[in-house]
Order: C-alpha cells, then structure tokens, then sequence
C-alpha cells in the first residue's frame, strides 16, 4: 500500500519515468519481438523467459520490457549496474537467489544494465549460476553484444535486438502522456501542435526518453494563454530540444567507417560525404579518417590514378598545419578526388601475391650481377659483374632478369586497363615486343 510519501516521490518523478509502460500492450514499438505470438512476449506470459540480452539504442524500450517482466513474473526480481556493482554484489545476489530456490522454489531474475561494461572475470562469476539455473540473466546493453561482451556469457543467452523506434511511435507516445490523467498531463489543457511534436520525435531519433524529457520541458515552461491553453507550437519545440547529438559506441563507429571505406571503393563521393560527416559530427578523431583515405588512395585507385595518393597526404599534412575546422575541407577535397579516381586494386593484389611467396621462404643468394657494390673490394669478388646499366641503352630500358630465382617467371603486378595504368600497361607491351 503506497503512503504519502511514496506518491509524492512518483507525481515528482520526470514524466519518461512516470509514463513507463507497465503491460507489454502498453510498450511502443518492437513488435517484431513482443508482437502477439511472438516468442518473447510468449516466454514472458508464461513466465518462462530464460537468460537473455537485450540489445539495442538508448530509449527504444529495452529497461522498461525488464520492468514489466518484474511486474509479471512470480519470480523475485534483482537490478543491478554494471557501472556500480562488482563480483562482491553478484555473489551475495547469487547466494540469495539460491536459498529461494532451495526453500520455496521461486527463480531469480537479475537484470545487469550496460552489461558491457563488466570484464571477464565478472562475467565469469556468474556463469555457473546461469548453467545451473540459479538466476536467470538479463543483460540489457546500447552496444552488440557479439563485439562489446565475452563470448561465454553470450553463448548462453537469447540474443533480443531492438531498433530505434520510428517517428510514428515516438509521436504516439508524447501524444499518451499529455492526454494521460494520471501520469501524465491530461488534467492540464496542452496542446500540441503536429509540426512541434514532428520535430521533437525527428531530433529525439528514436529515443522516447529524450522525447517525453523535452515535452516536460515545454510545458512547464510555457505559461498558459488567457482561455488557460498551454500551447507547444514549433518554437517552444525547437527550445526544448537540443540538437541530436550522434551515438558512436565502438560499434558503430567500426560499422559508420566501413560504409566510409566502401564508399570509397564504390566511387560514391555523396555518401563518403554523408558518412565523413557523421563520423566527424560524432566527434571521430579527423586522423582516424584521413588514414582511411590515404589507405584506399593506394587500395582502391593506386596508378590507376597516382595523384590520389598525394591529394590523400596533403589532406593529412593540412590536418597537421592548420588543424579543424578549416582541414575538414582538404580532407573532404582528398576524399572526392579518391571516390571519383578511376579504380584499380593492382597494387594490393601485387603485394599481396609477393608476401604470400616470401612467406614460403626457400630463399637462395641473390644473383651475382645484382649484388651490392657500393663499397670497397666489392669487384674482387664478383659482386654486379655482369649487370646491364638501363640508362646506357635507348629508351633507357634493356631487358635483363631481375627476379629472385626461386619465383622467376611470376608476375605480381598485373596494370589494370583503368586510368594511368593503362599507359603502364601498354609499356609493357612494347617492352615485350622488345
């Protein structure tokens, strides 16, 4: 039974805690996960839900499933932070959680928020707890978990993931709480232009949390009109909501940069733009980019067109010169001049067949003719007796074996028909010719 006190604390509660779904026909979104006749919200009803981890970004529902599983289960139900907790309160959760099922035969559910956050050792701490059903793990973490968490702990979990929801559901839920009585703002007279609240959902990017934060914000901030209307009109929508700042865990970082480098690759100068610009609005070190691109300038375009490689080393010079903001623009200029190069992956195909053939070893002397001779006594024993100077025959080329003996014969740059390697290409065969 709540007391006065226990409402006073929950009315002055932020309205995103007061307006937590408390059913899962209340929760916005994730249908394709806690739908009718899904297996989660199945497991869930039966009360059967095993050790699983809750994948997903901030404010798309993944505590507030947690806290209706503890309002619909019969088992004793533990929270704890990965941030704040340590071996010593899993241990002493874990001897609990036993003695309630020894003695009454009730399951424990713990639920770890940012689960990523713990290392191996915590991990391991629970790991015979879970094999033996002593708890029933549910770690709720904004990062993948395949990358971010030890694979033992995640071998013996559901993997459940969750998407941002869309601007429909965001709408939907500030629409709920200004018309909700009794959480929410329904006793006032609010209303709420679509345009304001469009916007607050697109800034919000799927977190219902920092939606329903600024829909607080704006009408306790915004007087009532004589007729004793609290009107949210754009504006105040545009002053209660910062802009969206872009969530870059590990993750995503590593996912956004690999759409970077293939949009290199697939000469796409709008989208390395788009992801160039996300990265660094994300707050990505700019080195980190333009080592990117100096990669690819010799990945991707190599001599198909050489001076993406000294537009890519420039870029990284005006970094160091002049600093950012002013280098985002050589950089941009350096990304351009790699997407609209033509291609050619020669280079990395050539120096990669070569390190394949080094690492098999077998090496042998070099020839005679092409050893050193730079110091003295080196002609007395024979070493470049033999050796044809290029630049003392027409065209300053001779034809003379310059291969190891144990690979000759083999070619490992192969010009493409793409840009400047064409013009190498067709030297070589005049050279044959030869």
């Amino acid at each position: 039974m709540e007391d006065l006190f226990t409402q006073a604390r929950a009315s002055a509660a932020p309205l995103a805690d007061r307006m937590r779904p408390r059913t899962l026909d209340e929760i916005i979104g994730q249908k394709h996960i806690i739908g009718e006749g899904r297996l989660l919200r199945r497991a869930i009803e039966a009360d059967r839900l095993t050790s699983s981890i809750f994948f997903g970004p901030p404010g798309c529902g993944k505590t507030t499933l947690a806290s209706v599983i503890a309002g619909a289960t019969k088992a004793a139900f533990v929270q704890l932070n990965a941030v704040t907790s340590g071996v010593g309160d899993v241990r002493e959760v874990l001897k609990k959680a036993d003695e309630r099922r020894i003695m009454y035969g009730q399951p424990t559910y713990l639920l770890l928020d940012e689960c990523h956050r713990w290392n191996k050792a915590q991990s391991d701490s629970i790991l015979p707890a879970i094999e033996k059903g002593i708890i029933r793990f549910i770690g709720s973490t904004t990062e993948n978990p395949m990358i971010a968490m030890t694979p033992a702990i995640v071998s013996r979990c559901r993997v459940f993931q969750f998407f941002p929801l869309t601007e429909e559901d965001v709408i939907a839920a500030m629409r709920r709480a200004i018309t909700d009585k009794e959480r929410g703002y329904g006793e006032l007279n609010v209303q709420a232009d679509e345009d304001a609240l469009r916007h607050i959902a697109r800034i919000a990017d799927g977190d219902v949390r920092t939606a329903l934060g600024a829909v607080e914000l704006a009408v306790l901030t915004t007087p009532a009109d004589s007729e004793g209307i609290i009107h949210i009109d754009l504006a105040v929508a545009e002053e209660s909501i910062q802009k969206p700042m872009l969530r870059c865990d590990e993750s995503l970082y590593y996912d956004m940069l690999s759409a970077f480098c293939k949009s290199l690759r697939g000469s796409d100068s709008d989208a390395a733009m788009a992801w160039y610009a996300r990265l660094t609005y994300a707050g990505v070190d700019p080195r980190l980019i333009v080592r990117r691109v100096i990669a690819h300038a010799s990945e991707d375009v190599g001599l198909a067109n050489p001076i993406a490689m000294l537009q890519a080393t420039a870029a990284a010079q005006a970094l160091e010169t002049v600093g950012m903001p002013e280098a985002k623009l050589s950089i941009a200029q350096a990304i351009i001049a790699v997407c609209e190069s033509p291609k050619s992956n020669s280079v990395v195909c050539a120096i990669d067949a070569a390190m394949a053939d080094a690492e098999k070893g077998g090496f042998g002397p070099v020839p005679v003719y092409l050893r050193d001779t730079h110091y003295s006594g080196a002609g007395r024993i024979g070493s470049g007796k033999g050796y044809l100077y290029p630049h003392d025959f027409p065209g300053h080329w001779v034809e003379q074996e310059y291969m190891p003996p144990e690979v000759k014969g083999k070619r490992y740059y192969i010009p493409s028909e793409m840009g400047h390697e064409d013009t190498i290409r067709k030297n070589h065969e005049r050279r044959k010719k030869k």
